[in-house]
């Protein structure tokens, strides 16, 4: 008994390391984000601020159009996650349920692709969307987030919707229901955590991606949240402050996402092992 709780003790004391270690940017990131400029510039540093400077949560709204790389970030990560999702549903059921020549070549292409890094397209699909006159526009990172993130998302549903039981979608067919009727009615409701991951995992890529819309957008006023954070970067100076602030503001919708969907998740989980 005495080791184990020996044991119990190190494991808590090694993980409360780790999470301030993990934690610590944070801190910095919100203590700079309290702080009047010249505490920010003060040798040697401070971490807890003299004077909590709230304004500049406000200020860093009034003097740089956050509100609108909000708008356009949203925009991107919404439209490339509910594109993926009609995209990799129907592929994923495909890939697990349909037996055909090269279905596991198939699989491990999925895998191959997200080895390389995006940077090698980069020119050559600039000179697509010249082409198309998607350049400078909301709907070619849209696109591209879209692109770069189904391959992964089909790797992952095709390996949840291969763990439910072949016989319900059986039973459901002789039943009367139609192919599609069964994916929407049976299928999806069981594999409801698998869905929820890919729109996770979709929605967090294209809202953290930064260098497609280096590349893609000219415009500020379509500049999503990552580029616009970049350009609070000046030649000369940077307002760490402000720059804190609106990263603090960054990572808020993905931790709301991330609070809103695990109910959802613990329900999918609970639903799918009933029904299963």
């Amino acid at each position: 008994m005495k080791q184990k709780n020996r044991g119990k003790i190190v494991i808590y004391i090694l993980t409360i390391i780790v999470l301030l270690i993990l934690l610590f940017p944070f801190f910095v990131a919100l203590s700079t984000a309290l702080k009047p400029l010249k505490e920010v510039y003060t040798s040697p540093p401070h971490w807890i601020p003299h004077k909590l400077w709230w304004r500049n949560f406000t200020d860093v709204w009034i003097k740089y159009p956050l509100a609108q790389y909000f708008v356009n970030s949203f925009i991107i990560a919404s439209g490339a996650t509910v594109f993926n999702i009609i995209l990799c549903i129907p592929a994923a059921y495909a890939v697990s349920r349909l037996k055909f020549y090269g279905r596991r070549t198939l699989l491990f292409s999925f895998l191959v692709v997200q080895m390389f890094s995006p940077i090698i397209v980069v020119i050559s699909l600039f000179k697509i969307f010249a082409k198309l006159g998607l350049v400078d526009t909301l709907s070619s990172l849209i696109i591209v987030n879209t692109v770069f993130t189904l391959a992964f998302s089909i790797w992952m549903l095709n390996g949840y919707f291969s763990t439910i039981p072949i016989e319900i979608e059986e039973a459901a067919l002789i039943d009367g229901c139609t192919r599609l009727k069964t994916i929407t009615r049976i299928i999806l409701p069981i594999a409801l955590p698998g869905v929820v991951t890919t729109l996770i995992y979709t929605f967090i890529t294209a809202w953290n991606e930064f260098m497609f819309a280096l590349t893609l957008i000219n415009t500020a006023a379509k500049r999503p949240l990552t580029l616009g954070l970049y350009d609070l970067v000046g030649r000369w100076e940077v307002q760490w402050q402000y720059l804190t602030a609106a990263s603090l503001f960054a990572i808020a919708p993905v931790i709301i996402l991330f609070i809103l969907i695990e109910k959802q998740l613990v329900k999918g989980l609970a639903g799918g092992a009933i029904k299963g």
